[in-house]
């Protein structure tokens, strides 16, 4: 569990650095249709989309306070990395705490795709339960990680805005009615958002948004808006869709351990519940050792560049781990029903 600042910084330098030489080289070479344009422009492409899983990866380390020392160096630091990926952290690393505390209990936590048990499937009409069978496809990874990623945090802000307003509304007028003077800023403060848990996530998502705005603006008057837009809805759709595929076969997998609340464990929801993805060497690096998900949900304050080392010296206490090999990953995406009866996840009937 010992952090190590001299190499979490080398990590943040060797990903955001070739990041930011990608995207630029990206953008440069699609200012054309011509040889260099065909041969380079996938490449490019390519690797943003590898070193945005990276970069997710390190700013998912920060939010376990794992990556360096200091919780505030690792709060500031997943704030920045924040603004690459487009989705304010600090709601986003609350949301994932509580997948961490409650993993393999699937009374309380039903994945990221919302599972529904096999009981209130069959129960549906056809027609839902083709609807509930399209949005779990995986090809709507690809909308769903925009919506997810840009999208969903700007409209929760908005309606929390919304909400905040008129709610606020209410109160100074009730106590107006009562011939009282309203002290409005303790209204506001006091309003408990249905979209936020803290003032923190709501304060994250506002700077967030309002950095983000700002470089989508000059960005997009440096390189063209039309050409701006194009290339980051296809990079960021891509590459929210690969890593929430990731983090899916990640719990998502044949034989995975499946409890309801009463027979749940938290270390069997480590060990059974995570799979062990093998992946080539270079996959690894990109995606930051985070096919050792066993050992990370074991303790998620180990930072990345210690699970190698941590599995390897544990080997004779893991055989319960689940290793999944690329091969296996579609049948993944077929388990999209919770048997809560046999305690199992399966795939669901037409």
């Amino acid at each position: 569990m010992a952090s190590d600042d001299r190499i979490a910084t080398w990590q943040i330098v060797n990903t955001v650095v070739p990041l930011a030489l990608c995207a630029f080289g990206l953008s440069a070479v699609t200012t054309s249709f011509d040889l260099t344009s065909v041969v380079m422009a996938p490449l490019f492409f390519v690797l943003i989309i590898l070193l945005m899983s990276r970069s997710f990866s390190l700013m998912h380390d920060c939010g376990h306070q794992s990556l360096f020392g200091s919780k505030r160096v690792n709060r500031f630091v997943a704030f920045l990395l924040s603004i690459i990926h487009g989705i304010p952290h600090y709601p986003w690393s609350r949301g994932h705490a509580f997948h961490h505390k409650y993993n393999g209990n699937w009374d309380r936590y039903r994945g990221p795709s919302a599972l529904t048990t096999r009981v209130q499937y069959e129960a549906k009409k056809s027609d839902e339960k083709a609807f509930y069978r399209f949005l779990r496809h995986p090809l709507l990874l690809f909308p769903g990680g925009f919506y997810y990623l840009i999208l969903k945090p700007r409209i929760a802000l908005v309606l929390g805005f919304f909400e905040c307003f008129f709610v606020s509304l209410r109160k100074v007028a009730f106590v107006i009615s009562k011939g009282q003077i309203p002290n409005i800023p303790v209204i506001i403060t006091k309003h408990q958002s249905s979209y936020f848990y803290t003032r923190g996530e709501v304060y994250d998502t506002i700077a967030n948004t309002a950095i983000l705005f700002t470089c989508w603006f000059f960005i997009g008057r440096s390189i063209g808006h039309w050409h701006f837009w194009l290339l980051y809805i296809c990079v960021m759709s891509t590459s929210a869709a690969l890593m929430i595929a990731v983090f899916f076969v990640q719990h998502n997998f044949p034989g995975s351990y499946a409890s309801d609340e009463k027979e749940w464990s938290y270390f069997k929801g480590a060990i059974e519940g995570s799979s062990f993805l093998q992946m080539p060497a270079i996959l690894n690096w990109f995606t930051a050792d985070i096919a050792y998900h066993h050992i990370h949900h074991l303790s998620e304050r180990i930072p990345n560049y210690r699970l190698r080392d941590c599995h390897h010296a544990n080997l004779h206490l893991l055989d319960a781990v689940q290793p999944l090999y690329l091969h296996q990953i579609p049948s993944c995406f077929s388990l999209i029903l919770w048997d809560n009866v046999n305690l199992e996840l399966v795939p669901a009937g037409l």
